[in-house]
């Protein structure tokens, strides 16, 4: 019975040392990785910094090239409008498009409003399936169904 017990001690003692080195390794891994992720992201922000520089240049070039034709005061207000559209159109095209959008929005023409946006109701992209009954339509009435309103 000894013998049994000293084994289990054994083998938890054995256990403990492995669960030891699979967290040492796990966490060497994981510190050599995030270096190599913490060096990339110092790149990535010196990056943007350097650029926001070089789009101010840009601005300031565009503010005084203007202002060799037009007064100072259009020529600046130009900038501002010309940098405002072009933060709004970075910022729609950063903008997540809602789930399933994505093919409906290439497939819509460009007149007209969107879909679900108008008294319409939308079309399902898909047919039902076969078993299933399609719900039959109201009929239509001249009046609004709801109190108050005629």
């Amino acid at each position: 019975m000894q013998r049994l017990e000293h084994l289990q001690h054994l083998d938890k003692h054995l256990a403990d040392e492995l669960v030891q080195v699979a967290r040492e390794s796990v966490r060497a891994e994981l510190r050599e990785q995030t270096r190599g992720q913490r060096r990339k992201a110092a790149l990535y922000a010196g990056s943007g910094a350097a650029a926001l520089y070089a789009g101010a240049a840009v601005a300031l070039a565009v503010g005084l090239a203007l202002d060799l034709a037009l007064p100072g005061w259009a020529a600046a207000l130009i900038t501002a409008v010309l940098l405002a559209a072009l933060s709004f159109a970075l910022r729609t095209a950063a903008r997540p498009s809602p789930p399933g959008a994505a093919g409906a929005s290439e497939a819509a023409p460009a007149a007209g409003p969107a879909p679900g946006t108008g008294p319409v109701p939308p079309v399902p992209s898909t047919p039902p399936t076969a078993g299933t009954a399609a719900p039959h339509p109201a009929p239509a009435t001249d009046h609004d169904p709801r109190p108050g309103h005629s």
